[in-house]
């Protein structure tokens, strides 16, 4: 999504405040929520190079310009569409510590990003979050809250988990496609060119297919035991002095 081509004011109105519809002419039919999902539906299927304004207003049996008069264009569109894909953070697991809570909060960002492929491309970049997105990342700060981290570091293990969620679900097999996970593939491309890639067929030889495409469990567990020798190293080092500790959560001590 450029932002060059989305008015941010509008933007900002469609996703933080409460348009009740068009602003000018016939009596609203449509309301955000059906437009999203008629969007979502279209991308599910076709990806966002099948996604037109076009397509949409035709699913909700409505013209184009008829469409463009609740939503300016297909940018503000896939803004909508990925809020409500996304949706409200399920609440962390009962009597869960940080840890746990960031587990599972991964966990199901990863869920939401492979049952919406196209939402993978339409959260790279700079852009204007909703309130959803933005619920997800306050449950990322409250589980650490205490720890000892800064509210930079604290955003910056957000960015960490989005990205392993992301990269994953981009390379995870359909749910549909049994032996067609990352080992698999790669067998394949090795099988008869052992000689060119000896390490490579090793390694493969020596998976258990039980415990095969665990990328998202192993991914997840060292970047948690990342964070966690940096909470004991923090905790076990004392109070920091100079106010480091008190960094706003945008600051990188600059």
């Amino acid at each position: 999504m450029e932002t060059g081509d989305v008015d941010q004011r509008r933007l900002f109105e469609l996703l933080w405040g409460t348009p009740a519809g068009p602003r000018r002419g016939p009596r609203p039919t449509l309301t955000l929520a059906a437009i999203a999902g008629a969007g979502i539906a279209i991308a599910d299927a076709d990806g966002l190079e099948g996604l037109t304004m076009q397509r949409v207003a035709e699913s909700l049996d409505v013209t184009k310009m008829a469409l463009y008069r609740y939503v300016p264009g297909r940018a503000e569109l896939v803004a909508l569409m990925l809020e409500a894909a996304v949706g409200e953070p399920p609440p962390p697991p009962a009597g869960a510590d940080w840890r746990g809570q960031l587990d599972d909060w991964t966990r199901q960002l990863f869920d939401r990003f492979r049952r919406h492929p196209w939402a993978q491309a339409a959260t790279v970049g700079p852009r204007l979050p909703g309130p959803n997105e933005l619920a997800w990342l306050e449950r990322v700060v409250a589980a650490l809250a205490g720890t000892g981290l800064t509210g930079a570091e604290q955003l910056d293990v957000a960015v960490l988990l989005v990205g392993h969620a992301r990269n994953l679900a981009q390379h995870a097999a359909p749910d549909d496609a049994p032996g067609g996970g990352r080992e698999s593939g790669f067998g394949v491309l090795v099988r008869g060119r052992e000689e060119r890639f000896p390490a490579l067929d090793a390694a493969l030889r020596g998976i258990d297919p039980a415990a095969a495409d665990q990328a998202l469990d192993f991914g997840l567990a060292r970047i948690l035991d990342g964070i966690e020798a940096l909470i004991t190293a923090r905790a076990a080092a004392g109070p920091r002095s100079g106010g480091a500790a008190e960094r706003a959560p945008g600051g990188r001590g600059e």
